[in-house]
């Protein structure tokens, strides 16, 4: 456990020394700090009378995170592997007493940090509202819930891919193209069979998020994401161990 801490730590410092995470971290904060301006605007309109505050804007700033953060998270976790491959670190991992069980925990660890610090900046903004008015505190809490089960998904997705590559640019367009596809994969069942369907329901992202955004805790939602992340984590430990033995 105590070497699982340390790569985390590893990991988390590399982001804030890199600009890329800052300038992340900035474009994050801005752009929903601007969508969060336009939903209170518009709620604020005569013609939203009657329409529920936390709906309206809390949910709305967090289902626009959540498209958000499926554009940055490819370039968030494009180097988690790779970079040690490119700077040849890797091989020194492998040759330590580390396990690679523990070194793909540390590096999940390390940037699941760093999402949680993204979306606490992020529910900042919601947060100021509590001041001037009631909000529904069940809704707002599944809307979190679903958001942080969200970025763990998609932390352990672009992990994996990037275990499988050694070029950060392929890691990054193959994890957008991975999470684009898992985001709308319910589309392509319109036109197919009820359980086709319904398993291409089942498969989506959004389908799971939109739901714990609705206030509606299902502990399937919650199995859902966990089994997701489990299973690329799963996935990158076996491409590793198979790297270590095999070279």
């Amino acid at each position: 456990m105590k070497a699982i801490v340390v790569i985390a730590g590893n990991e988390l410092r590399r982001l804030f020394k890199s600009p890329l995470a800052w300038i992340i971290l900035a474009v994050v904060q801005f752009l929903l700090a601007m969508f969060f301006y336009l939903l209170l605007s518009q709620f604020l309109q005569p013609a939203a009378s009657g329409q529920s505050l936390t709906e309206t804007v809390v949910t709305g700033m967090y289902q626009i995170a959540g498209v958000v953060m499926l554009l940055v998270s490819p370039l968030l976790t494009m180097r988690l592997i790779t970079e040690e491959r490119r700077l040849g670190t890797i091989k020194l991992l492998y040759s330590s007493p580390l396990s690679v069980t523990e070194l793909v925990l540390g590096k999940y660890l390390g940037i699941t940090s760093f999402y949680c610090l993204m979306l606490i900046m992020i529910s900042l903004m919601p947060a100021s509202l509590m001041f001037g008015t009631q909000l529904d505190m069940g809704q707002i809490a599944a809307s979190l819930l679903g958001l942080l089960l969200l970025m763990c998904s998609f932390a352990a997705i672009g992990l994996f891919i990037s275990a499988m590559t050694s070029q950060p640019t392929t890691a990054a367009i193959s994890t957008f193209g991975v999470l684009f596809l898992l985001w709308i994969i319910n589309a392509a069942g319109t036109n197919a069979s009820e359980g086709t369907a319904a398993v291409f329901a089942y498969l989506s992202l959004l389908n799971h998020y939109n739901n714990l955004l609705d206030g509606v805790f299902n502990s399937a939602d919650v199995i859902f994401y966990v089994m997701v992340s489990a299973f690329f984590i799963v996935l990158s430990i076996w491409r590793l161990d198979a790297e270590r033995t095999y070279g």
